[in-house]
């Protein structure tokens, strides 16, 4: 499933361009700008789903690295202080990856 199916083309790439250098992601302010915030949790899910490369149910720290490669090819890949606390904040039962419903809850938060 391509995010473009889900998400509008246009607010993904003015994501990935605001957050294009090293150490500026911020996962609050680019899940309001690509519209996630305001998507159902259905859609949320579906999101969970493409960022969940290996289809284990989980996003490990690995997966997220990549995570911006999700929303489209040419994404850049996290630094490993984006990835730690990208990670971080979403991983509440501290298992050191992130399920469904704490992304859901990071998302929305």
């Amino acid at each position: 499933m391509a995010m473009n199916s889900i998400l509008n083309a246009d607010n993904i790439k003015k994501a990935l361009d605001a957050f294009a250098a090293a150490d500026s992601f911020d996962h609050k302010s680019f899940f309001d700008m690509i519209g996630l915030k305001n998507k159902s949790a259905d859609d949320v899910k579906k999101v969970f789903t493409v960022l969940d490369a290996d289809n284990s149910g989980y996003i490990e720290e690995e997966e997220l690295k990549f995570v911006l490669k999700g929303f489209a090819k040419d994404g850049r890949d996290l630094t490993d202080k984006e990835t730690k606390t990208f990670l971080h904040a979403a991983d509440k039962d501290g298992d050191g990856k992130i399920g469904v419903e704490e992304f859901t809850t990071l998302v929305k938060e």
